[in-house]
């Protein structure tokens, strides 16, 4: 295996995911804060916006599979990114993709399976260098 991501459907094929990063950031509607008129800082969101936004790039020989995939397609992520959680009394948030999960002193780790909606996809080709860069923007359905 080149890398530890999988998309559902093409996959992640050689030589496109060599130096990968991504994230995993909360979406907008998570994060609905207000001050009091006491200038106390409320938590307005709901539970069920407590989603994340993920962004995915590389540099590489070569793109990923996604032809066809375009915004709005669903697609299951098993993600790159760790997530941690207190390992006395705590429970992962999200699915686990098999074998990630991890102990590390009183923190269990793991990487989050997500089933996610396609925002956007680039891709950039540097004919000379031989180099192709991607970015691939999801959000958690």
């Amino acid at each position: 295996m080149e890398t530890l991501l999988t998309i559902s459907g093409a996959g992640v094929n050689p030589y496109s995911a060599r130096g990968l990063t991504q994230t995993l950031d909360h979406i907008q509607a998570a994060a609905a804060m207000r001050r009091t008129i006491n200038g106390k800082l409320k938590d307005l969101s709901q539970p069920q916006f407590r989603k994340y936004t993920s962004t995915i790039t590389s540099r590489d020989q070569v793109a990923p599979p996604l032809d066809g995939v375009w915004p709005g397609d669903v697609v299951s992520v098993g993600c790159v990114a760790e997530l941690s959680y207190l390992t006395a009394g705590g429970a992962p948030q999200r699915s686990v993709v098999p074998g990630s999960s991890r102990a590390d002193g009183a923190y269990t780790f793991y990487r989050p399976q997500l089933v996610m909606k396609v925002m956007s996809y680039t891709t950039q080709e540097d004919e000379y260098g031989r180099v192709v860069s991607w970015s691939l923007v999801l959000e958690e359905d």
